[in-house]
């Protein structure tokens, strides 16, 4: 019995590091599960689009796909989005079972955060770090915004340094107010982690306004680790195990 394929849906961006940066990830998972069919597909600004990408898959041969959205939180492109991309599937397709997944986005991430940060960290040659800004696409959905909130009171409560979630859109604090309210509290050593999975227009627009207002440091985003490849792995698992049909 052939397993599911899994499609790593990515949002897309017009900076092609984004997409290179999604292709690299794959291979990650691919190197972790070469018996997998893993496919990568955007929503937005960039090739594969997902019905290229489920179509092609059908044409080889898959009945079943598992979806794992390559996003950080809940908000519009998980809620509306993804699941317009199964009923379009599901419309042009008829046999075709698919299960979507949960967002990557959960706590084991913050090791992946903290790579990153000390990578930065090292290439300054800064020394010292007296508080934390957690960077986040931001959303209109405050439920959303909120677990953002929730993960920078981890990453700061891990480091025992205070810590603000702050966003590159749709809510405030941007990341340049996040850092300058630290910097009215007398603190000068203000690092930023950068809760994106890949380069693009926000991450970018996040670490221009915190350089800008002070900021010591500004990680890359969290890229191709190995752990964002085992999460991608880890929630593939639980949407296949969904598609297996219970007995009667």
């Amino acid at each position: 019995m052939t397993a599911p394929a899994l499609v790593a849906l990515a949002h897309g961006s017009q900076d092609p590091r984004s997409a290179a940066t999604v292709h690299a990830l794959c291979n990650q998972v691919r190197d972790m599960r070469p018996d997998l069919r893993i496919e990568a597909a955007f929503l937005d600004h960039c090739e594969p689009s997902p019905a290229q990408t489920i179509d092609r898959l059908v044409a080889d041969g898959y009945d079943e796909i598992v979806i794992v959205p390559l996003l950080l939180t809940a908000a519009y492109h998980a809620r509306i989005d993804v699941p317009a991309v199964v009923q379009e599937a599901a419309n042009q397709h008829a046999q075709l079972r698919i299960q979507v997944t949960e967002v990557l986005g959960d706590d084991v991430l913050l090791d992946v955060l903290d790579r990153r940060l000390r990578a930065v960290l090292r290439r300054t040659r800064a020394r010292e770090v007296d508080a934390l800004v957690l960077a986040a696409a931001g959303s209109s959905d405050s439920r959303a915004n909120a677990s953002i909130v929730r993960l920078a009171r981890l990453w700061g409560a891990r480091h025992k340094l205070p810590a603000i979630a702050a966003y590159a859109s749709a809510a405030p604090p941007a990341t340049g107010e996040a850092v300058r309210a630290f910097r009215r509290e007398g603190r000068r050593h203000i690092a930023v982690g950068s809760y994106f999975i890949a380069p693009g227009f926000l991450p970018n627009r996040a670490e221009e306004l915190a350089l800008e207002a002070g900021a010591i440091a500004v990680a890359d985003p969290l890229g191709d680790d190995s752990e964002v490849a085992w999460q991608v792995l880890t929630r593939y698992t639980v949407g296949a195990v969904e598609l297996v049909p219970l007995p009667a």
